[in-house]
């Protein structure tokens, strides 16, 4: 909310955007189901103009789909577009390091780690515990934070818009999996870590083992109902 207390239109379909966003990825929200702009504002206690905005900016960021007679559902990403995702991420972070191996990383502002590191030890403590609630904010602020360091803000958007993709297919099927603890990615620190000693070798293996225990993980689902094999 401004800091003069007053909610504009905007600031409203934001709040709206956000909140259908967090439930969407807490799975309350789960894919594949129905809602209304109507039913949204009712939910909310606000005017549909507001909500139809902010539904319409969740699907124009692969969240929700609309459909002219029914309104809107979750979107319901496959395990192929999972990993899609993650090849996306993997190609991106490539040329990241391609960049650094060029210019060099040099040491990052110790200020902005300091946030940096706070986030990192706290997605850690999450994921060890098998905490989804905790660890899903956490680790976007994370990577958002730490991308911001070392590529230009298109490259961050995109790169946050993939890890909230792929937090939404994960969490309904991690809820359900009774080994989900083990399979939380836990290395946030051991990056800050290498990125801290300016060591670009050792950041990108960190990167590179996230991708693979990702990408190792959705080996293990069923890719026609996503979820684990038996």
């Amino acid at each position: 909310m401004p800091a003069s207390g007053a909610v504009t239109r905007n600031t409203l379909r934001q709040q709206i955007a956000d909140a259908l966003r967090d439930e969407v990825l807490a799975g309350r929200l789960l894919p594949g189901e129905e809602f209304t702009v109507k039913h949204i504002a009712e939910q909310y206690g606000v005017s549909a103009t507001p909500v139809r905005e902010a539904l319409v900016d969740l699907s124009a960021q692969g969240l929700l789909d609309s459909d002219q007679h029914r309104g809107f559902h979750v979107h319901q990403f496959s395990v192929a577009d999972f990993r899609a995702m993650v090849e996306a991420r993997s190609l991106v972070a490539d040329g990241i390091f391609r960049r650094i191996a060029a210019s060099g990383l040099g040491r990052v502002n110790s200020e902005a780690l300091v946030s940096v590191r706070r986030r990192a030890e706290e997605a850690a403590r999450a994921a060890k515990g098998g905490d989804l609630d905790i660890l899903i904010g956490y680790d976007l602020r994370f990577w958002r934070e730490l991308t911001t360091l070392v590529a230009n803000q298109y490259i961050c958007d995109f790169l946050h818009r993939m890890r909230v993709q792929a937090w939404v297919f994960s969490v309904p099927f991690l809820r359900a999996d009774d080994a989900c603890r083990d399979w939380l990615w836990n290395g946030h620190e051991q990056l800050v870590d290498a990125i801290t000693l300016g060591d670009a070798d050792a950041a990108r293996e960190v990167v590179d083992n996230c991708h693979a225990h990702l990408l190792a993980w959705a080996d293990r689902l069923d890719p026609e109902l996503g979820r684990p094999r038996r």
